[in-house]
């Protein structure tokens, strides 16, 4: 009894791994795909966009703008928008990081209690801040 019992069970072992084995060789081998690797999306600058890294000319290194930046809120028409805004603080200059561009913009301000300029941007210490372009409020922060 326990020779047909044993032999049964060699017997659906085997029949299972070959059944296992033609099941690979019908599926179609597709080309290499390209690996990605998790984390391995460094730009430039060594900075990993995917832990939340961003390249601040003005720090000369890669921050986190959540952590040293301050956030600005979009304050165009009275709406409540889901994107925002951050600048980094350096003496008289400012990087100013928005949504709709993809690179900073570095701001300058000529003397203490001015504001920072450079073309129609203007970055305005008051109640918090305020970022104008053209003269109308784009967003607003503390």
């Amino acid at each position: 009894m326990k020779k047909i019992f044993l032999f049964s069970i060699i017997i659906g072992l085997l029949f299972s791994c070959a059944k296992k084995v033609s099941e690979e060789n019908k599926t179609p081998k597709s080309p290499e795909a390209k690996r990605v690797v998790v984390g391995g999306d460094s730009d430039a600058h060594g900075c990993k966009a995917s832990a939340g890294y961003t390249w601040s000319g003005l720090k000369k290194e890669c921050v986190r703008l959540f952590e040293v930046g301050t956030k600005l809120a979009h304050a165009e028409d009275g709406k409540t928008y889901s994107t925002v805004a951050y600048v980094i603080f350096d003496g008289n200059k400012a990087e100013l990081f928005l949504d709709t561009q993809k690179e900073p913009i570095l701001l300058e301000k000529k003397s203490e209690g001015d504001s920072w300029i450079k073309g129609d941007l203007q970055l305005i210490p008051w109640k918090g801040y305020v970022l104008k372009k053209g003269g109308k409020i784009i967003y607003i922060g503390q």
